[in-house]
């Protein structure tokens, strides 16, 4: 069974105040952060905002595919359907947020791992939050790749297989300079 991390990296940043993705964070830019949890899989693709010429510069010199989404300004649901396009055919995928730097790479995996046992929608939860990355099965390929707007997936997540996990990563998204500071 193939399961392909998507990363979400189209977002523009604007409460940030600038490309928040390339923000250095623990030493490497904050996007790279969020896709060093998606190691353990068997795929990446970075979803970017077309003509984003440095993060596909960056991803690709880290081995990571990134595909140019024109419909990203669209919003989140718009950058999942390009990277489900780019990935017609696997078996299951992980959504992955790229302002979310401070995921483990062992949650993925376990994430992966309620994929391969049938699982088709499974999230971390974490002190009793739902958090992200999300799994999806191949069932919801059609639904998936269906999706615009800014909600992103979040209709889809009503029920879920829990994975209990001691991960706070799973519910620190970096929005503005001042998340990123408290981190520090």
């Amino acid at each position: 069974m193939r399961i392909a991390g998507i990363l979400l990296a189209a977002g523009r940043g604007t409460r940030f105040g600038a490309h928040k993705l390339l923000c250095p964070v623990e030493g490497a830019p904050m996007v790279l952060g969020a896709a060093r949890a998606l190691a353990p899989l068997d795929g990446i693709i970075a979803v970017t905002r077309e003509g984003d010429q440095a993060m596909r510069d960056l991803l690709s010199a880290q081995g990571i595919r990134a595909v140019g989404c024109a419909a990203a300004g669209n919003g989140m649901g718009a950058s999942i359907a390009c990277g489900i396009a780019a990935t017609a055919g696997w078996d299951g995928w992980i959504v992955a947020l790229g302002d979310m730097p401070f995921v483990s790479a062992e949650t993925v995996e376990q994430l992966a791992r309620l994929l391969r046992r049938g699982a088709q929608v499974a999230a971390p939860v974490y002190r009793g939050r739902r958090g992200n990355p999300v799994g999806f099965g191949a069932e919801y390929a059609p639904l998936l790749g269906a999706l615009t707007g800014e909600e992103g997936a979040r209709r889809l997540i009503r029920t879920f297989v829990p994975l209990e996990v001691d991960d706070p990563g799973v519910l620190i998204d970096i929005d503005t300079p001042d998340d990123l500071c408290a981190q520090h």
